[in-house]
């Protein structure tokens, strides 16, 4: 009990910096994201619609098989085109998942409540050997 007071400074950085972490996840703010063995399961059995937000030439350097390329830029506008039916699940893809994240994040405030992004991105399904596909 003397260390916790004594060093009071380094338990609230220390409490401060957990509920940091935690605070994606207590918000909701953060779309969900799947790993590529949940993705081919989404794909598989509830034939989920893959999405690659990369640019056009990052897709045709190699994309996951089936998917369609609707740049991040683009997505707003180009989603309720591609994919009409919203109960539908979304797997949303790019080079990393940084940028699926945040198109995940949109397409749910477009009314897609089962898009998620592909946790790791395209680098994660090349890891996980997963088919490519180019051009």
């Amino acid at each position: 009990m003397d260390f916790l007071l004594d060093n009071w400074v380094l338990v609230a950085v220390a409490a401060g910096s957990g509920l940091m972490l935690l605070w994606p996840v207590i918000s909701g703010g953060v779309a969900a994201g799947v790993d590529p063995t949940q993705a081919v399961q989404l794909i598989n059995r509830d034939k989920a619609v893959v999405i690659d937000v990369c640019t056009p030439a990052e897709f045709a350097a190699g994309h996951v098989a089936g998917a369609r390329n609707v740049p991040l830029d683009q997505l707003a506008e180009r989603l309720p085109q591609v994919v009409k039916d919203k109960s539908v699940p979304v797997v949303l893809v790019c080079a990393s998942g940084v940028r699926s994240r945040r198109a995940a994040a949109l397409a749910k405030k477009l009314g897609y409540e089962r898009a998620v992004s592909l946790a790791g991105g395209m680098a994660a399904w090349r890891a996980a050997s997963l088919p490519v596909q180019r051009g």
